[in-house]
C-alpha cells in the first residue's frame, strides 16, 4: 500500500509515535520541511536549495532526486514510489511536492 505526504503535513507532531505508518510519514513531512544545515549535530539533514531560482522543469527534477535521495538515506522504512508537485496561482514560482512512499515492513 502507497501513501501521501507533502511538508505541511506536520500538523500534530508526535515523539516516538509507536505506529508505524504514522511515524513514517511523520519523518517524511519533517525531511521535506526542513533545510540542509539548519539541524545542529545534522548538519547533514533536510534538503539542500540548490533548485531555488532555476527554472520549473528543472528545479522538479532536482527536487525530486534531492527528496529521493535523502529519503533514502534518513527514512529507511519508506521506499520513494512518486512525487507530484502542486502550483498555486497565488504563489507563482513555488513548488508544493508531494510524495508517494510504500511503506517497508507494513
Amino acid at each position: 500500500m502507497s501513501y501521501k505526504v507533502n511538508a505541511t503535513d506536520l500538523k500534530n507532531i508526535r515523539f516516538n509515535d509507536p505506529e508505524l505508518v504514522s511515524s513514517v510519514l511523520q519523518n517524511i513531512a519533517v525531511i521535506l520541511s526542513t533545510p540542509r544545515g539548519s539541524v545542529p549535530q545534522y548538519r547533514e539533514f533536510g534538503l539542500t536549495t540548490t533548485m531555488l531560482d532555476k527554472p520549473t522543469p528543472m528545479a522538479k527534477m532536482m527536487m525530486r532526486a534531492e527528496v529521493r535521495e535523502a529519503i533514502e538515506r534518513w527514512e529507511p522504512r519508506a521506499q520513494f514510489v512518486s512525487m507530484t508537485f502542486e502550483e498555486r496561482i497565488t504563489q507563482p514560482g513555488t513548488l508544493w511536492p508531494t510524495v508517494e512512499v510504500e511503506i517497508i515492513g507494513e
